[in-house]
């Protein structure tokens, strides 16, 4: 029987991720699966503004992905289970996507207080630039403090000072944490990050009776709207430190992917939404639109902040 090792963070919701994904495999006659935890530049370092993390090449990208593909690489491991959206849009050579598997709550969570509950200068904790830009654009009002870590800690800011945290829904439902969930953010108003709530299955391009057997796995559709997520990303150059949302979803035949981008105080935000059937066409044509009405405005100027 051959062994597959399966490479991911030591964090307790990556362990979970690859728990689902196994489960998913169930059990298989002819391969045996072996886990190997894997420390990333994220990791190490809790305090940093994720741009700043080595490996994150001033985006914040690969902060937490880099070494789980250089370990693949390497042939340490055989399968890398990321959560999607810290994944870089390129792929590092080699290395490939297999098909999505199916996608938990893509919405962001707001722990200990609704929005509106919020009193004026509440002390709202997120790490994420785009939720920061996000909560300004609705509520100026409030103190939002930055805060990194596991889920775990970040909810536990809650008991230290903070009134309410911001957190993914996906990585609270993984742990068995919905009920600290207080309020489902609707989406309009914040589009979580692309491939948000989804798993990225990656491996070396050379394996490919495993690429296949992972892909029948897979779920078509929320593979397709992950890729036209993050052909839009990618078409905007966006990584962690810019605040840009999305989210497809099935619309007839295909699908209706709706995007915003904001500047870091909140005062500009640059929305839109288009359907199509070739998820990678309809990223990147909804990108090209924003950016010609007022996208890439905003986007320099954030670049010439962070």
């Amino acid at each position: 029987m051959e062994t597959v090792v399966v490479g991911a963070r030591g964090s307790r919701l990556a362990q979970a991720m690859v728990t689902e994904f196994l489960d998913r495999l169930g059990a298989c006659p002819v391969v045996r699966f072996k886990n190997r935890v894997v420390m990333t530049d994220g990791d190490r370092d809790r305090k940093s503004p994720l741009r700043e993390v080595s490996g994150a090449s001033g985006t914040g990208s690969g902060a937490f992905s880099n070494q789980l593909g250089q370990e693949l690489l390497e042939g340490r491991i055989d399968i890398a289970v990321h959560s999607m959206k810290d994944l870089p849009t390129a792929m590092p050579e080699g290395l490939v996507l297999a098909v999505t598997p199916p996608r938990e709550d893509m919405h962001d969570a707001l722990c200990g207080s609704t929005l509106a509950g919020l009193r004026r200068g509440a002390r709202v904790g997120t790490g994420s630039p785009r939720r920061v830009a996000q909560l300004k654009a609705l509520r100026p009002d409030l103190t939002v403090v930055p805060i990194r870590g596991n889920v775990p800690p970040r909810l536990a800011k809650l008991k230290t000072g903070m009134d309410a945290v911001v957190l993914a829904a996906s990585g609270l439902r993984r742990l068995g944490l919905e009920d600290s969930i207080t309020e489902l953010l609707p989406l309009d108003d914040f589009p979580p990050s692309p491939g948000q709530g989804a798993m990225g299955i990656q491996l070396r391009a050379t394996d490919t009776e495993l690429w296949e057997m992972l892909n029948s796995y897979g779920d078509p559709a929320t593979d397709a709207a992950v890729l036209a997520e993050r052909a839009l990303l990618a078409e905007l150059h966006g990584g962690c430190s810019v605040p840009v949302g999305a989210y497809a979803v099935p619309s007839g035949a295909g699908l209706t992917l709706t995007a915003q981008v904001t500047s870091l105080d909140g005062t500009q935000r640059v929305s839109s939404s288009a359907t199509g059937a070739n998820p990678q066409l309809l990223g990147h044509t909804l990108a090209r639109t924003m950016l010609e009405h007022g996208a890439e405005a905003i986007l320099r100027q954030i670049r010439v902040t962070v």
